[in-house]
């Protein structure tokens, strides 16, 4: 029977929508699979790994009937791009087998039984709902995500903390060295609800949103939170734990701020980091009197010297930083100048953009 018959990218992009989140190797093999249901000319692909399901629609599917069947993953989307972009695809299936057909092409692929495949229940009891753009919730993404911790034991600290409130939701990640706090304002008056976001989650979102003002819809259930927008929903279990107070985490009163073009301080970190510790990548900052140092050395006894102007008229300041922590920042806050503020060489310091109470970085100094 032919399942399928349409255009490969008809095929391929929501093929490529769900497969971010298939797992390699996995103790269910049925999990390395996607789910591929027809029903008249839709076509739904659905994509789980238990903790996250992806699913997409898409029209004009051609084929005879209706049917569903689970076929691997990577192999079908390594398929379907190396074909040409001219070419009709064919899914046929036969004897538990799933062909391919393009052109002169053949492929047969093993199948398991649709039936078979898991799904996330969606959580029943209270939900809450609200809508972002896409754009506003991809910035808030930006700006925080590269402060999650990969694999830490803390396994609470390897996710986003989503904080909703009133009008407001906030975005909060750290890995105990920094933080990265941000916020954004939304069309809904919503009691306060917290939720830590899996690692994979985010970085999922983060590839699958694009930078428009089409809606984001967010449904939030006691253990679950729901993400809708174009033809994708996103479904994905909560980390069960409690994140660390952040706004106990983030200097209240720093005595010394200095103002710098944010191009400016990213071009000279990025040359001294060169010569840094691949191991510590620490630098050493020494602020004083419209002056800013970056000096970084290496096992070798080689050294790298930046210096460039700022702003600041503070009183003199010698401390170590990863430059790693650092460039980080630099690379996702997307303005023309950050305020950078601290008050000695053993407390955390503060990154800011002028004028932009949203958005707050602390980062920890090192011993160097």
């Amino acid at each position: 029977m032919v399942l399928i018959k349409t255009q490969r990218d008809t095929l391929l992009a929501p093929l490529q929508s769900v497969s971010g989140i298939v797992e390699r190797r996995h103790t269910l093999p049925i999990l390395s699979n996607v789910l591929l249901e027809k029903r008249g000319e839709r076509l739904t692909l659905l994509a789980t790994d238990i903790e996250i399901q992806i699913t997409t629609t898409t029209e004009g599917a051609g084929g005879e009937g209706d049917g569903a069947v689970t076929v691997g993953a990577r192999k079908l989307q390594e398929i379907l791009r190396s074909l040409p972009d001219t070419n009709d695809v064919s899914l046929v299936l036969e004897d538990k087998r799933l062909q391919v057909r393009a052109g002169k092409s053949r492929f047969s692929l093993q199948t398991l039984p649709a039936d078979d495949f898991p799904r996330m229940t969606i959580s029943e009891g209270e939900t809450r709902q609200f809508s972002i753009s896409q754009k506003a919730f991809r910035q808030l993404l930006g700006k925080t995500q590269y402060a999650m911790a990969a694999q830490d034991v803390r396994y609470y600290l390897n996710g986003l903390l989503l904080l909703v409130e009133g009008t407001e939701l906030r975005a909060v990640a750290t890995d105990g060295h920094r933080l990265a706090f941000a916020s954004v304002g939304i069309e809904a008056e919503l009691p306060r609800q917290e939720m830590i976001l899996p690692r994979k989650t985010v970085l999922e979102l983060n590839r699958l949103l694009v930078d428009t003002d089409d809606a984001l819809n967010i449904t939030l259930t006691a253990n679950q939170v729901r993400f809708a927008f174009g033809n994708i929903v996103l479904v994905s279990k909560l980390i069960d734990g409690k994140f660390p107070d952040y706004e106990r985490v983030v200097p209240a009163s720093l005595r010394n701020h200095m103002k710098v073009g944010r191009q400016t301080l990213m071009q000279a970190m990025q040359r001294a980091a060169i010569l840094t510790n691949e191991k510590f990548r620490g630098v050493r900052v020494v602020l004083s009197e419209n002056s800013l140092k970056l000096i970084a050395a290496n096992a070798e006894q080689e050294e790298a010297q930046e210096e460039i102007e700022v702003d600041y008229t503070g009183e003199t300041i010698d401390v170590g930083f990863n430059v790693g922590y650092l460039l980080d920042v630099l690379n996702n806050v997307h303005a023309d100048e950050i305020q950078w503020s601290f008050n000695d060489a053993n407390s955390s310091a503060l990154i800011t953009l002028p004028g932009n109470e949203r958005f707050k970085y602390v980062v920890m100094p090192m011993r160097i």
